[in-house]
């Protein structure tokens, strides 16, 4: 799986569930991704009141949407909503590199250790070891560090994969569906699927 840079840009992201769906469903029907940024801007087809904010969307989303390919398009709109999220959430993973590895490295950790639950203790512990090893990670600052905390806990909350606990967050290892499960195979994504198991 490709790795970008480390970016704290998802401090402004959120899941976007909802515009992740609506964006494949129309890829699926045809539209190109040009036509979609047009509908955007025009239409507001995501129903977003200020245009900085629809154009971030749509270049975050889209991002996503592209780290994964095209050939779940047809997987995705044949899915359930709990399939559906699956997919939105190994494509967030797909496309940011860092979410990945706190992922991997928080999550996975955890529940190899039969431990299902983590703390804020452990996203700082992360951070800090992040800090020690890459340069661009050194420069950010407490309150960022803080916010892109939140930010992972808030996408892995509507991603289905921890409650929304204060101190403690527990953690329920997604049962991939079956369909989603053979696509990641298939297309060199066991890395997700690890990251998010019990046994991985």
């Amino acid at each position: 799986m490709k790795r970008n840079a480390y970016s704290a840009g998802a401090v402004k992201f959120c899941f976007w569930f909802l515009e992740f769906r609506k964006m494949v469903e129309l890829l699926d029907a045809g539209k190109t991704f040009a036509e979609i940024k047009t509908m955007n801007e025009e239409e507001n087809i995501f129903h977003i009141s200020t245009m900085a904010r629809r154009k971030q969307i749509f270049t975050t989303v889209s991002a996503r949407i592209r780290s994964l390919g095209t050939s779940f398009y047809r997987l995705f709109a044949a899915s359930d909503i709990i399939a559906q999220k699956q997919l939105c959430l190994a494509a967030t993973m797909a496309h940011d590199t860092l979410f990945f590895d706190f992922v991997f490295e928080v999550i996975r950790t955890k529940l190899q250790l039969g431990v299902n639950e983590f703390t804020d203790a452990d996203v700082r512990i992360f951070f800090t070891h992040k800090q020690m090893q890459d340069e661009q990670a050194a420069k950010w600052t407490e309150q960022t560090l803080k916010r892109l905390g939140q930010t992972y806990k808030s996408m892995l909350h509507e991603a289905g994969v921890i409650d929304n606990g204060r101190e403690k967050r527990m953690i329920y290892p997604p049962l991939f569906d079956a369909g989603v499960e053979l696509w990641l195979k298939k297309n060199d994504r066991n890395e997700i699927m690890q990251a998010l198991s019990v046994h991985g």
